[in-house]
């Protein structure tokens, strides 16, 4: 009797287990309001899978996942608890993702260039990029893109890329600047995998041709007039990504380490290890309020190079200064900015900003004290505007005006489309 007593309590007890366990599972994830996108290309973004574990935190994550995507605005969600589980409903606004881009920059020494570019971010409604970019800038440049971090799973993806890029260069010799022309076709392949919400990594190699054709400016003689040279780069990219979005608001830490080694087959550019880190730091401030910033910071082999790979350029690193301006194998930049929404109603909002952009570089052959002299010292603030639509991918307008107060200062605005950073 005791026995059976026993056994009795012990089967009831797993009945209650089996029975609460069913209760914690999810049973269903459905999508509403994706009418591009395709709802197996959604479920791959995500963790919480049907038949798994139910666990809210992991469902919250997965809303943050869904509006990292391009093809996402926002979204919802809502959880529906019953006997046999939990069912999870993600409410989709999703954006436009064809997307035209354009660049433009000038400087008050009457310097002028541009980039236009069309890009489809939700290709076949599969989180797809894929599209291609035209510049001029003084010489023509063109190049495509295809990315798809989520093709073969949730966690691994395919990039390529190729590029016919063209530009005048100046070099610093001792005795003055010289004018190059100078071309870059490359090819790459990069490999994308997804460890967490948090982490990710690229790993991949890039193959290109580096052409330089003298112009005009200074010569040396140990500096040819043409050369041509073939490279391989292995590309290391890690990220760190805690941000969160709420449409033209962006709160949290981002930290984007580019880690490459580029082997040359020429000894007038030699094989040369790169490598700099990006941290962003992004915080509300009232209701519309935004403050931004990026720091980064970065070294390179050491060489005694006129070619050297940090550059100062008003198109990556400070607004106004102008084309390339400077090189180094060091590099220190902050650009901080506060963003202020003036007006919003519906899709629209109109957004102003004051920055600061301040940088210096380690000469060529230099040590740590060049980031401390005046001479490499780039500081110019200046003001901006946005327009900004909700509803298309990245669809900021932005005009910006930097003015230099450091030595051999110029001033400028740069156009774009996109934050700065």
């Amino acid at each position: 009797m005791y026995l059976k007593k026993r056994a009795t309590i012990i089967l009831t007890l797993l009945f209650c287990f089996l029975l609460q366990g069913q209760t914690d599972l999810v049973t269903g994830v459905d999508f509403i309001g994706n009418k591009k996108t395709k709802s197996s290309a959604l479920l791959k973004v995500i963790r919480t899978k049907v038949n798994g574990k139910f666990d809210e935190t992991q469902v919250e994550q997965d809303k943050k996942r869904l509006i990292r995507i391009p093809a996402v605005a926002d979204v919802q969600y809502k959880i529906e608890k019953h006997d046999k589980g939990y069912n999870i409903f993600f409410t989709i606004t999703e954006n436009f993702t064809l997307i035209p881009g354009a660049n433009v920059y000038t400087t008050d020494e009457d310097e002028f260039a541009f980039r236009v570019s069309l890009f489809e971010f939700n290709l076949f409604g599969n989180n797809i990029t894929a599209g291609g970019w035209y510049q001029r800038d003084i010489y023509d440049s063109y190049g495509a893109s295809f990315r798809a971090p989520f093709l073969f799973n949730n966690r691994l993806g395919l990039a390529l890329n190729y590029s016919n890029l063209t530009t005048q260069e100046p070099v610093f010799l001792d005795n003055g600047t010289a004018q190059y022309k100078y071309n870059n076709t490359s090819y790459e392949v990069l490999g994308l995998y997804q460890f967490n919400f948090f982490n990710r990594i690229e790993l991949g190699v890039n193959y290109f041709n580096e052409d330089y054709l003298y112009r005009s400016g200074a010569t040396a003689p140990d500096v040819p007039t043409d050369f041509n040279v073939d490279k391989l780069l292995y590309k290391l990219i890690y990220e760190y990504n805690n941000l969160s979005f709420d449409f033209q608001f962006v709160s949290g830490f981002k930290s984007l380490l580019n880690f490459q080694y580029v082997q040359s087959t020429d000894g007038v550019l030699p094989s040369f290890i790169i490598g700099w880190n990006d941290f962003f730091y992004y915080r509300r401030v009232s209701s519309k309020g935004n403050w931004a910033s990026r720091l980064r910071m970065g070294l390179a082999t050491n060489d005694d190079s006129p070619f050297a790979p940090f550059a100062v350029d008003n198109n990556i690193n400070v607004r106004g200064v102008g084309n390339t301006i400077d090189r180094g194998t060091g590099v220190i930049v902050l650009n901080t900015e506060y963003r202020h929404t003036l007006y919003e109603k519906d899709w629209f909002v109109l957004q102003s900003n004051v920055f600061l952009d301040a940088g210096s570089w380690r000469n060529p052959k230099g040590d740590f004290s060049d980031f401390t002299n005046s001479d490499n010292f780039r500081i110019y603030p200046g003001a901006g505007i946005r327009f900004i639509h909700k509803k298309i991918f990245n669809a900021i307008f932005r005009i910006d005006y930097g003015y230099g107060v450091s030595k051999d200062a110029t001033n400028g605005f740069v156009f774009g489309i996109g934050q700065y950073f």
